[in-house]
């Protein structure tokens, strides 16, 4: 299995306040404790994605990744916005397992998304054969597709099928009908079934029945070869107690697929979509 979401971090409270304190998620996780995770859980290969906007993570993972064949790929960050970019993204980008580029865009207001020079930023990455990571919540759908438009050329990936409200066992219908747009754009190169646990609210327990009808009805939309597996690890400890859970989840959910969609979503795609060296 390959893994296409996960974070590392060295904690301090300065630098992850949105961490909260006394969770599993308050303490170093690094190489060592990913390693101890994925091996419980079938997953040979990773792609670590950036957790801090600052470009001395996009170095520090890429440092982490060097050091043995788990993490195959950096989903990183660089400041799209500035003028100065280029340089950054040249200093990046040569190393073969710099894959693509995020920014929390979560976070930001609608007119974030439709930025002169983010889009500048945005429009150098397929020079450097880049792709990016849409960090999103379903409310932010329909300014993404504005964004994704404008920007046909560059290759993108959901993260967490964006974010969608999880309770009660219904599919959310601006979910739906989002995601059936961002599905008919040839540049939507996949979607990354993770994150979901962690979106139910917090006082209700998670639901079987929800996950699977928010997989079933992604497998729908996009088909089995832009779907692909990623845990959200550490960020999923909030609300699982383990790497091998969400892990467990995904395996039971893919079951009675064929042989061939499963070994598309749980490895394949993410090898393909992201262009990751063997």
């Amino acid at each position: 299995m390959l893994d296409t979401h996960h974070h590392l971090w060295a904690y301090n409270l300065e630098e992850y306040g949105w961490i909260p304190e006394g969770t599993p998620l308050a303490r170093n996780q690094l190489l060592p404790e990913l390693e101890a995770a994925t091996s419980t859980a079938g997953v040979t290969g990773t792609v670590a994605v950036q957790a801090r906007q600052i470009i001395d993570e996009s170095h520090d993972l890429l440092k982490m990744a060097d050091q043995g064949e788990l993490i195959r790929g950096v989903v990183g960050w660089v400041p799209l916005i500035s003028s100065e970019v280029q340089k950054d993204l040249e200093a990046l980008a040569p190393h073969l397992k710099f894959v693509g580029v995020r920014h929390v865009l979560q976070d930001e207001p609608d007119d974030y998304f439709m930025r002169d020079d983010f889009h500048r930023g945005l429009s150098l990455l397929p020079g450097h054969n880049l792709l990016y990571d849409l960090l999103l919540f379903q409310r932010q759908i329909p300014v993404t597709i504005k964004l994704v438009d404008r920007q046909p050329e560059l290759g993108m990936v959901i993260d967490h099928i964006a974010k969608p409200e999880a309770r009660s066992g219904r599919i959310e219908s601006e979910w739906r009908t989002g995601m059936k747009e961002l599905a008919k754009r040839d540049n939507i190169l996949g979607v990354k079934f993770s994150g979901l646990a962690t979106e139910f609210p917090d006082n209700d327990p998670i639901e079987p029945e929800t996950i699977k009808a928010y997989f079933e009805e992604t497998l729908e939309i996009f088909g089995a070869k832009r779907v692909m597996f990623g845990t959200d690890w550490p960020v999923a400890l909030l609300r699982l107690d383990s790497y091998k859970e969400w892990a467990d989840y995904v395996q039971d959910l893919v079951s009675p697929l064929s042989g061939a969609e499963q070994a598309q979503i749980l490895k394949e795609n993410g090898e393909s979509v992201y262009r990751l060296k063997s």
